[in-house]
């Protein structure tokens, strides 16, 4: 059996709820002769009369009446429903989930930027490092790297970050750097990432490029996390391959120095995910257009100044 026209039905409650065939042509934004007809469709399909004329006014049968208190429930319900969906906007804050070393030494610096911008936002931070099911799981935004970006649908590069040598100044106090090589002396701090990433640039590859002993080799305590073996380094352990765009704040402060500024560059790049619903929340669109202009600025912060890499 054939449902009833969604149309016809809401010209009928409009007519039930507002009084009469004008005011609901005006509620719904068509003419009068419109709903008329359109309530006419729903008489034909019910078989029953729902409207009876009074002279010139136009009144809900007994039919009609007992059709309407049906009707309407169901109309009140949609109503509900985008009541809910309304307060759930505006009520839940923007949720962004990061790898966690991104969490810890970016995200959480510079998010205090976006507070000072817009103060009545909610952003809550996720340090993770499995990636979240955007659009399934309570995840708005996903800063990730690489080929894990690939899980997403939509995705934006951020930016692609460098690394360079830093060390606590309390390591060299009183030594003589003379050459970057002199770094090769000092106890070493490893990051060797997951397995499923492009590995990062390590100590034998910067080596390599400020044209060491070729025979040393390189040993030293290892961190799956950049944010731990940055700690590290903070601590006096050691010298480690920074991410530039996470040891900002340590540099700044001169609990980090880098005593020779030789980069070298990530085999790939971060990216944003998000979930297109994201976009419709307070502050959505701003917050995602914020990231990406913040990352942009990090692209060239991290890479080293065109003097430098000749």
């Amino acid at each position: 059996m054939p449902k009833p026209s969604l149309r016809g039905l809401q010209a009928f409650e409009a007519i039930g709820r507002c009084g009469s065939v004008s005011a609901a042509a005006e509620d719904l934004g068509v003419s009068p002769g419109a709903v008329s007809q359109l309530v006419r469709n729903l008489e034909q399909y019910l078989g029953l009369t729902l409207l009876e004329r009074r002279g010139r006014r136009v009144e809900l049968s007994s039919w009609g009446r007992l059709y309407y208190q049906e009707v309407a429930k169901g109309f009140q319900q949609l109503s509900y429903a985008a009541n809910v969906l309304a307060r759930a906007r505006n009520e839940t804050g923007i949720v962004l989930s990061a790898l966690t070393s991104v969490a810890n030494k970016w995200v959480n610096r510079k998010i205090f930027d976006w507070q000072s911008l817009c103060p009545e936002s909610s952003v809550r931070i996720l340090g993770q490092e499995q990636e979240p099911r955007i659009g399934i799981e309570q995840v708005d935004f996903r800063i990730t790297y690489g080929r894990r970006s690939y899980v997403h649908e939509h995705v934006a590069n951020l930016f692609t970050d460098w690394v360079a040598p830093a060390c606590s100044p309390a390591l060299i106090t009183g030594q003589v750097l003379s050459s970057p090589q002199d770094i090769l002396k000092f106890p070493l701090l490893n990051v060797e990432w997951e397995a499923d990433y492009k590995a990062s640039p390590q100590w034998k590859d910067w080596a390599t490029l400020v044209h060491a002993d070729g025979r040393q080799t390189f040993s030293g305590l290892s961190f799956a996390l950049s944010s731990s073996a940055i700690d590290a380094a903070v601590n006096g352990r050691g010298f480690v391959l920074a991410q530039v765009s996470m040891i900002q704040d340590e540099i700044a402060s001169g609990t980090l120095v880098v005593p020779f500024d030789i980069r070298m560059e990530l085999p790939e790049s971060y990216y944003l995910a998000w979930d297109r619903a994201a976009l419709d929340k307070p502050f959505g669109q701003k917050f995602h257009k914020w990231l990406l202009g913040v990352a942009r600025q990090q692209n060239i912060m991290s890479a080293p100044r065109a003097s430098s890499r000749g």
